[in-house]
């Protein structure tokens, strides 16, 4: 007979508190209970079996049992029926302790930041668990280099304080949030990534690189659901407090209510702030840590690399893995290698052929795969840790539920929220501003800074069919680079050109054409070549009606000392040929008339002193014009 705790069902005396009773033999007719102490349950528990077989019914007995002795609790549920049933089980003396982790229950989220840290040391640990989640959910799409940049986006995010997951998107799409982020690092080597590496792609090969990134996590937290749990900066949730204090977390993930990826992305997370929290403990005596029993049902979702970890050092930290699963060929191979190379206890329920055949190692030369194969419901075949030592094989059947239902289901849900839940409302506006989009957007921090968005030129009279630049004195503008390159020969554009002078106005020559604009007024210019349209015709004939009126001339201003309404004189026919065009510049005080100009040309506005007369100042037809 194996040396384990045996109690006969119906006479002995409860067991000792340190004993988890889980199943029972039949021994001649004698049914008789037998469980696990807590030391050889600090060397984990693997469960396997068909559903249906009873697995969370055992589970749930072990859970109660728990429960009932004060000891702390954990339950990772991706199903939603463990946790639910648990909460009406729960005895009124401890429901004060129960912290529900219900996703769903949208109106009243709680505050789960997977980025917040106490110390230097967890930052790469919460960056390593955090990519082992990454590659296990999305091994479709992982490559070396998004896991090099997430890993490096992930790194400075924990270096920057008040960071969430919300910022890894914002950090690689974010120009000005990522300087922000990048000015505070204080690892040489996440800042050197961005200020030299990713500093220097270029844009193509930049959005490439992110692409996969930005479209995993924007699903991720696309969904409302988990955008408020994991966005906000304070956790209401400390996993290290609730470990040392012993209270119940229950994690209610629902596959069916929150989505499959989000759940095993969740789990993972949770899980990995359990196994940092352990760990925590080491500034604390080995004597002192209280025990922590974790129940991950399903767990092949949660099974990462870090779960090698878990179970290779979590016995040291107090914290006990209780894992159940249908079948070995979910686990990747090097978390099946751990499971198996650091597992005490053992439990199998019916299996299928293929699970038979790697458990019967286990099992052999008692149990054959066709023992495994054949197993009745509830009935199950388990190698038990008993005072260090694996015990042999043996078969068993799990007890039928124990407790009673206390009915205090909504008491616990509403005793949880008032304790460690926000309302909605308030989480979704802090997003709201930490994004940008609400009135006095930006960052949580107060010297947040948003740019305010440009401010337009005023309209134009002639409503121009091109954007128009407002220009300032001083600026130099040139209307050959104001015309898109699409635009038609007869296309116009017009400058505003403001003086701080008010009697400051500005004259622009090329050739036999000249537009003069004083301040504040609007000067057209437009393009010349091409064919005529019918409105350049009707302005020719109306100008040769009015050829006295007309203010071009080959020079600005009255040097042949007309009269107002003299006519133009003509010259003579024995004049010199006209000179090449000539762009000239002068200073005018009396009020100029608009004209329409010739080939654009470049020109700058300036606030100038009014001179008594106008005078000239050749300059050659490319150059830039600017008045000081």
């Amino acid at each position: 007979m194996p040396n384990f705790h045996l109690t006969q069902v119906g006479s002995a005396p409860p067991p000792e508190e340190d004993i988890c009773l889980f199943a029972q033999t039949n021994y001649r007719n004698h049914l008789r209970r037998f469980g696990i102490k807590v030391d050889d349950r600090r060397r984990h528990m693997y469960v396997i079996g068909k559903t249906g077989m009873g697995k969370t019914t055992m589970l749930e007995n072990m859970v109660l049992s728990d429960v009932y002795k004060g000891h702390g609790v954990g339950i990772v549920d991706p199903h939603g029926d463990f946790a639910e049933k648990i909460i009406d089980f729960i005895p009124a003396n401890r429901i004060n302790d129960v912290v529900y982790f219900n996703p769903a229950d949208m109106d009243h989220p709680i505050g789960f930041n997977v980025l917040e840290v106490h110390s230097e040391e967890e930052k790469h640990l919460i960056a390593a668990g955090l990519m082992g989640i990454f590659k296990k959910i999305w091994p479709d799409v992982w490559s070396s280099r998004m896991e090099y940049i997430l890993n490096n986006t992930i790194l400075a995010l924990l270096d920057y304080p008040g960071s969430t997951l919300l910022g890894i998107n914002r950090l690689l799409a974010d120009k000005e949030y990522r300087r922000k982020v990048v000015r505070q690092l204080r690892d040489p080597v996440v800042k050197a990534f961005w200020q030299n590496e990713f500093a220097s792609y270029n844009d193509r090969y930049a959005q490439e690189a992110v692409a996969p990134i930005q479209n995993k996590i924007g699903q991720f937290l696309s969904a409302s659901v988990i955008r408020n749990i994991v966005a906000q900066v304070n956790s209401t949730i400390n996993i290290r407090e609730i470990m040392d204090s012993k209270k119940i977390l229950i994690m209610n993930l629902s596959k069916g209510r929150i989505g499959e990826d989000n759940s095993r992305l969740l789990g993972g997370m949770l899980i990995t702030k359990i196994q940092l929290a352990a760990m925590e403990r080491v500034d604390t005596p080995e004597d002192q840590r209280q025990d922590f029993f974790l129940y991950v049902d399903e767990f092949q979702n949660f099974a990462s690399p870090s779960f090698a970890n878990i179970l290779s050092e979590a016995r040291k930290y107090r914290l006990s893995l209780i894992m159940a699963h249908q079948y070995v060929m979910q686990l990747d191979e090097v978390v099946a290698d751990a499971v198996f190379g650091n597992v005490g206890t053992i439990v199998s329920f019916r299996v299928g052929g293929g699970d038979a055949e790697t458990l019967t190692k286990e099992f052999t030369p008692v149990f054959l795969e066709e023992d495994v194969v054949n197993l009745a419901k509830y009935q199950i075949i388990l190698k038990l840790m008993i005072d260090g030592v694996a015990s042999q094989p043996f078969s068993a059947m799990t007890m039928p539920p124990i407790g009673s239902r206390t009915g205090v289901s909504d008491k616990v849900i509403r005793v949880s929220r008032e304790h460690y839940s926000k309302k909605r409302e308030v989480i979704e506006d802090k997003i709201i501003r930490w994004s940008g989009m609400g009135e006095g957007g930006g960052d949580d921090e107060e010297d947040a800074e948003v740019e305010p968005p440009p401010r337009s030129a005023p309209p134009a009279k002639s409503n121009p069919p091109t954007a128009r630049p407002a220009a300032e004195p001083g600026k130099t503008l040139s209307l050959k680079d104001l015309l898109p390159k699409s635009a038609p020969p007869e296309a116009a554009v017009v400058l505003n050109l403001p003086a701080p002078e008010p009697k400051a106005q500005l004259a622009v020559k090329t050739g036999a054409q000249t537009a003069l604009a004083a301040p504040n007024q609007q000067a057209t210019a437009v393009q010349s070549g091409g064919r005529d349209g019918e409105g350049d015709k009707k302005r020719r004939r109306k100008r040769k009606r009015k050829k006295n009126n007309s203010a071009a001339s080959e020079i600005v201003g009255n040097p042949a000392g007309r009269g107002p309404g003299e006519p133009h004189r003509t010259p003579p026919l024995d004049s010199p040929a006209p000179a090449a065009p000539v762009a000239t510049a002068v200073q005018s005080s009396p009020a100029p008339q608009p004209i329409q100009t010739g080939p654009a040309i470049e020109v700058a506005a300036a606030a100038p002193k009014s001179p008594p007369k106008p005078t000239e100042q050749p300059i050659a037809p490319d150059q830039v014009i600017s008045f000081d």
